[in-house]
């Protein structure tokens, strides 16, 4: 059975691979090859999927731990949904050959760094997807906003790439491998981690970081709307969620290097909160979606550097899976928002309201997570959730028990109703994969515990200001709106960043480049 579901992980970028060889050499059946390719790793990867599951607990194929199998086969969805969109979203486009080449390449570098068992085929792979990548980005080239955001994504990508070379030349030197299970039983091993691999440990999360487009180098995520759609699907919802997926295949090495943990919380945290901030002035769609994925990634490798992995390998195959949903419906988002504000029965915030309804849904998500995790912990044996997670999880799930004043008792029934079950349905995945992982559970430090807390508090409180009393009531203050300005426009780190390295390394294309931060290329709403 292991050299079988090690057969069926290659197969599925081998068909990616060869469906972008196909498509190069006959145009004509390009969107034929990529469906054939996509159906056909679908299958293996679910395959792969079933076979994990009744192989037992934590059985390790290539180096591959039963959880990677979910991942396989999360690239494999994606890959088949965004592909047959696309199709259509393309259809009567000039370059559809060289887009089906790119998004196949993308998918097959993808599905090596899923596969591989080697850091130095994961890095190459890495690379080789971001290279792909750059294609779907410039895929209209004649706009130099697509040009000048390609460029920075470029720049960032290519640093990321540096530390993971050094990162792997340091445990090679060090350990004699680059073999991902031996260097993690290696630093599971020993009692401390060597200077050569904990500076190792840090360049790989300086890498993921980077790659994962954190504070302050995210300009080039959220300016990509001069991309196809399907292009931000991808992107989005696979592409740039591979950090996560690295930090946690190199889960004992990162564990055990406490500035590499430093950095994932302090960074990832920051930019979850800061990023979460931006989002809520945002009235774009896809801006909106762009500076969530901001956010999320940073959520996520906070996770990471928490060492909650199994929850962030559900974070990430939740993100993926709703995010591909939210940009190929973006369009329905639009007119569905539209018809809500035209309906009579839409309730406008009232600047009169105050925070006790917020404050008071908090408290009530709060007792149901922590009664629900102490029952799945008793009736399951689900390891007891940390406290920071608790209160992390009751920010996200009070938003449901916000409504307006007028709110009839049975809308309030619904709505603990619908939180109660979400809190279900959540601690039940949570069991799943904390049994898959096959990864124990890193203590979690005290202070970056403590500083993650108050900083996601303040993102709800925030977020209740904005939703009870409505962004009107802000232009009563001259400090609050100024504050508010300068969190809609990011609080301008990326025009900072991008002033620095266009001096460094511009890019030749006009009069686009003498001033590659103006507000147009932004993805600003105009």
């Amino acid at each position: 059975m292991t050299a079988s579901r090690t057969a069926l992980t290659w197969g599925i970028p081998a068909a990616y691979l060869l469906a972008a060889l196909f498509a190069a050499a006959r145009p004509t059946i390009r969107w034929r090859a990529i469906a054939i390719a996509t159906r056909v790793a679908l299958a293996f990867a679910a395959t792969c999927a079933v076979m994990a599951l009744v192989s037992g607990r934590g059985t390790p194929v290539a180096s591959i731990p039963d959880a990677e199998a979910l991942v396989v086969l999360l690239i494999a969805y994606l890959g088949w949904i965004i592909g047959d969109y696309a199709q259509r979203y393309l259809d009567g486009e000039p370059g559809q050959t060289r887009f089906v080449v790119a998004y196949a390449a993308t998918l097959a570098s993808v599905g090596t760094v899923v596969a591989t068992g080697n850091l130095a085929v994961l890095i190459l792979a890495w690379n080789a997807s971001s290279l792909a990548l750059h294609q779907l980005l410039t895929f209209y080239p004649d706009r130099p906003a697509a040009v000048i955001v390609a460029h920075k994504k470029f720049l960032a990508s290519r640093l990321a790439e540096a530390c993971l070379a050094g990162a792997a030349v340091l445990l090679y030197r060090q350990w004699g491998t680059l073999d991902l299970g031996t260097l993690a039983r290696l630093a599971r091993a020993a009692p401390a981690l060597p200077a050569p691999a904990g500076i190792a440990a840090t360049l790989i999360a300086v890498a993921v970081l980077l790659k994962c487009a954190q504070l302050p180098l995210h300009g080039w995520l959220i300016q990509v709307m001069e991309a196809p759609t399907p292009v931000s699907a991808l992107l989005h919802a696979g592409v740039v969620n591979l950090g996560g997926y690295v930090l946690i295949r190199l889960a004992p090495l990162i564990g055990a290097a406490p500035i590499a943990r430093a950095l994932l919380v302090g960074i990832g945290g920051l930019t979850a909160v800061l990023a979460g901030l931006v989002m809520l002035t945002r009235i774009t769609v896809k801006v909106r979606l762009a500076w969530s994925t901001c956010s999320q990634m940073g959520f996520m490798v906070m996770e990471c550097g928490l060492g909650l992995y199994d929850l962030a390998l559900l974070h990430l195959i939740a993100h993926a899976a709703y995010k591909a949903y939210a940009f190929l419906g973006a369009g329905e988002t639009v007119q569905a928002s539209l018809a809500r504000r035209m309906s009579s029965d839409a309730v406008a915030p009232t600047p009169g309201r105050t925070l006790a309804g917020p404050i008071l849904a908090w408290l009530i998500a709060w007792s149901v997570v922590f009664g629900s995790a102490v029952l799945w912990h008793r009736a399951a044996g689900l390891p007891r959730l940390p406290g920071v997670v608790t209160a992390l999880l009751a920010s996200g799930l009070a938003t449901l028990l916000w409504s307006g004043a007028s709110a009839s008792f049975r809308q309030v029934s619904v709505r603990l109703l619908a939180l109660a079950g979400a809190t279900q349905i959540y601690l039940l995945v949570h069991a799943f994969l904390s049994a898959r992982v096959g990864i124990a559970l890193t203590p979690v430090p005290a202070p970056l515990a403590d500083a993650v807390l108050a900083g996601f508090l303040a993102l709800y409180l925030a977020q209740a200001v904005l939703v009870t009393r409505g962004q009107h009531a802000l232009g009563r203050s001259a400090l609050a709106a100024r504050w508010y300005t300068w969190v809609y426009a990011g609080f301008y780190l990326d025009e900072r960043f991008t002033r620095w390295t266009f001096r460094l390394w511009p890019v030749p294309i006009g009069d686009a480049v003498a001033n590659p931060w103006h507000p147009d290329l932004d993805g600003s709403e105009r």
